[in-house]
């Protein structure tokens, strides 16, 4: 999986550091150091994910990597990490090529508790209940990252992008449909952009959305 973010480059011991802007552990599956990949000044260079605190991670490169960018401004990243997700859809009947359903219209779910939002949103997508979903995932309240909810995605034969933009509030032109990430205290609340439309497990159909609020998206190919 790749996540795409802006981030500042910044020089340490032999070496560089870039800061993660997002819980590493609720996108991939590994813990301690996990080997990666960057893409900075259309270079293709080898790092280390190395861990800080409650899933906080850093991007460490060393610096006989050849990298030459300027220090302490932001950057545009695309990290690569390899194995990120939990896999879910080996004995699924569904593919891309063959998937649930065509997604051209999205029904909204209304979550039956708190903490549903993740298997909210591959409900609504998939056209299946939340229970259905849950099943699928193994997982109950709270418990929905977006590695899988990803893995869902693929178990339903729902295509979307390898990347995970994060734009973190800032202005963005959303694709047609996606599922949003939206920072709630220490928890991600996940809703769906479809045609113009937001449909969100907790408040219905919106017409409007609040970019200020968004932590980042993942498009769904439709």
């Amino acid at each position: 999986m790749r996540y795409f973010f802006e981030s500042k480059v910044e020089k340490k011991d032999e070496g560089y550091t870039i800061q993660i802007p997002f819980n590493v552990w609720e996108v991939c599956k590994q813990r301690e150091v996990i080997k990666g990949d960057v893409v900075l000044d259309n270079k293709i260079i080898d790092c280390e994910l190395w861990p800080k605190e409650k899933g906080n991670y850093e991007v460490r490169i060393k610096e006989q990597e050849g990298l030459n960018v300027e220090t302490g401004v932001s950057h545009k990243i695309l990290l690569h990490v390899n194995g990120s997700l939990i896999r879910m859809d080996q004995n699924s009947p569904y593919s891309f090529e063959h998937p649930i359903r065509k997604i051209d219209s999205v029904d909204v779910i209304i979550q039956p508790e708190d903490g549903l939002c993740g298997q909210s949103c591959v409900a609504m997508l998939a056209g299946v209940t939340i229970a259905e979903v849950i099943s699928v995932m193994d997982c109950r309240e709270w418990q929905a990252t977006m590695g899988r909810v990803i893995s869902a995605l693929n178990y339903y034969g729902i295509d979307h992008t390898d990347i995970i933009v994060y734009t973190e509030g800032r202005e963005t032109v959303l694709p047609k449909c996606a599922i949003l990430m939206e920072k709630m205290g220490r928890f991600c609340h996940y809703l769906v952009h479809f045609d113009g439309k937001f449909y969100d497990s907790n408040l219905g159909v919106l017409d409007e959305y609040d970019t200020s609020k968004l932590l980042g998206y993942l498009e769904i190919k439709c």
